[in-house]
């Protein structure tokens, strides 16, 4: 294929792939959000809420470095298919259940496992292919509307979702779901999923690996890629200290602020909002040329703004001011994460050679699971404990002190230098027998 046949069908892939995005997570919110409030309201148990949310992420955190192994040796079309196709098969027994004897909590567990699963290794397969998929010009622009369509999924899902409840059966509400699933499936057939492959020789010793060889391959492949490791530091440092705002937000707004639950979805809903303002500025704009320094302000700037979120505990305000205050931050917070995150996964994707692309993205997605029930744990006994305006300030330090470490001078003009010259992180043959 020709330059521009290969740009025709990289512009193609930009708009196949956010609209498959689309529809998988606006799907999966949709649902999500139905069927947690039909489990509250069938059980009336907090118990069974928390399980199926527990279905949602553990097998993701359990998964992922399975899917990144898997994305590495096997065809990453193929595994966006089916998983997508698994989904759409899961939905369908969802329904066969429900028309047959009534939805029941271990079907509901079950599907919300499996969709938890397919969603986990179709988001592996995508995000180790971006580069494969368009041209090197427009890898901000693709991730940018894969968050657009994500972010636009949150702002409308629990809107969308409540109409739908309140209108429809549930039947009919799974049958509009696994369309949608089908559609999804059809979409990502048409993809090509090696247009820019740059065809990387596989030695026989690798295609013969096994999984824990390969992984620990990929693991000391990280390990030789000094800068890789440092953006990945930073990424966990940061997840792990919000959550402050994951766990604290809600308590302090509804618990200590006495905020209305009208008001505090507005704000909630705001929060999306930014994401999605940010995205659609990212992917209108030229790349982003020095993403460290970028991220880096982004990260300064979210310390700066969960700081901001102590003031009404610190003095007295009318609710409306309050009201307000929060939309604003909300937003500013939203914006600042794609802002932060936008750059730095343009920056792995270009530096990542293509052959560990799935192990990188899914080691990432492992430890930063991880790390998020550690978090809320640790978070959820400090606030009970401890004052909330100062549980929210020593994180919002520490956000700013973790960057000013990891991203100090130093560091941010070796990036550049290197990216200043074309240069790319070498990459060094890793033997799988290690």
């Amino acid at each position: 294929m020709n330059e521009i046949g290969k740009l025709r069908k990289a512009t193609y892939h930009l708009w196949t792939f956010t609209i498959s995005k689309l529809i998988s997570a606006f799907g999966a919110q949709v649902y999500s959000f139905s069927i947690s409030f039909y489990i509250l309201q069938a059980t009336g148990s907090a118990g069974s809420f928390a399980i199926n949310l527990l279905c949602n992420i553990l097998p993701r955190a359990l998964a992922a470095p399975f899917a990144g192994y898997m994305a590495d040796k096997y065809s990453r079309k193929m595994m966006a298919i089916l998983s997508q196709l698994a989904a759409t098969v899961a939905i369908a027994g969802l329904l066969v259940v429900h028309l047959n004897s009534g939805l029941s909590l271990p079907a509901i567990y079950t599907v919300s496992c499996i969709l938890s699963l397919t969603s986990m290794v179709s988001g592996v397969a995508f995000s180790s292919s971006i580069t494969r998929l368009v041209d090197d010009k427009r890898i901000q622009r693709a991730m940018s509307l894969n968050q657009m369509s994500i972010s636009f999924a949150a702002v409308c899902s629990p809107a969308v979702g409540g109409v739908l409840y309140g209108t429809v059966s549930i039947a009919t509400f799974l049958v509009i779901y696994l369309s949608a699933s089908m559609i999804a499936v059809v979409l990502e057939a048409t993809m090509n999923f090696n247009l820019y492959s740059n065809q990387e020789s596989v030695t026989p010793e690798e295609k013969a690996e096994s999984m824990w060889q390969s992984l620990k391959a990929g693991v000391k492949y990280l390990k030789m890629q000094p800068l890789i490791m440092t953006v990945i530091w930073i990424s966990l440092f940061v997840n792990f200290l919000f959550g402050a705002y994951q766990v604290g937000y809600s308590y302090i707004l509804i618990e200590k602020l006495a905020m209305d639950s009208q008001r505090f979805g507005v704000t909630e809903g705001a929060f999306a909002a930014g994401m999605l303002l940010i995205s659609i500025y990212f992917s209108m704009r030229k790349e982003v040329k020095n993403p460290l320094i970028v991220a880096k302000w982004g990260i300064i700037s979210m310390g700066l703004i969960l700081a901001a979120m102590t003031l009404p505990l610190l003095a007295t305000f009318s609710q409306a001011f309050i009201f307000g205050y929060y939309i604003i931050l909300q937003l500013g917070l939203g914006g600042m994460i794609l802002f932060t995150d936008t750059p730095i996964m343009v920056y792995l994707q270009k530096q990542t050679d293509n052959q560990y692309k799935g192990r990188l993205f899914s080691i990432l997605e492992t430890m930063a699971l991880g790390l998020k029930p550690l978090a809320m744990i640790l978070y959820g006994f400090l606030y009970d404990v401890l004052p909330a305006q100062w549980i929210m300030l020593v994180s919002a330090a520490l956000f700013v002190s973790v960057i000013l470490v990891l991203a100090r001078p130093s560091i941010i003009r070796k990036v550049h230098s290197e990216m200043e010259h074309g240069k790319t992180v070498p990459l060094k043959k890793v033997s799988p027998t290690v």
